[in-house]
């Protein structure tokens, strides 16, 4: 499983709050989640991102609250991938049950820029910035969160076992 997309980048303590705001939590609708993802932190990101488009931050991705509406409106609104130093622990379980890729390498959320062209390899963990020809070693999913992933999400994993 790869990914290639161009790069959104953020800092530190990127919250729930900032990523979906609560006024829009009155819809589960991936679709309209996805048309006010970040828009409390980036006016512009609804507006320019693009299918297969990778998020890149630093410390504490996804910290406050445990909804999963964060990762199912930056799934929706076609980011491919989330890298980051570290994630929140209930960002990051809620990532693999809708079936949204993360990986934490610190590296490569430090170095990387916005708008670089970066490529990830789920299987080998191995994120390339295009742009500037580095190559960085993430964390690889292991097979079953992979399984997981390729199936678009927990449930969708189960009912097809």
């Amino acid at each position: 499983m790869q990914a290639k997309g161009r790069v959104f980048k953020y800092g530190n303590n990127v919250d729930t709050d900032v990523i979906i705001p609560a006024r829009y939590l009155n819809s589960s609708d991936p679709v309209e989640l996805a048309s006010h993802c970040m828009e409390d932190l980036d006016q512009n990101f609804v507006k320019k991102v693009q299918k297969g488009d990778i998020i890149v931050a630093n410390k504490n991705f996804g910290c406050g609250s445990s909804r999963e509406h964060a990762p199912i409106a930056i799934k929706a609104s076609g980011v491919a991938c989330v890298i980051a130093e570290t994630f929140a622990r209930i960002f990051y379980r809620n990532s693999i049950n809708i079936g949204l890729p993360i990986i934490e390498c610190p590296e490569a959320a430090r170095e990387i820029e916005a708008e670089d062209e970066v490529k990830i390899d789920f299987d080998s963990g191995i994120i390339y910035d295009c742009t500037k020809g580095i190559q960085y070693k993430g964390q690889a999913f292991p097979e079953f969160m992979q399984k997981i992933i390729k199936a678009e999400g927990l449930i969708n994993y189960i009912n097809h076992q």
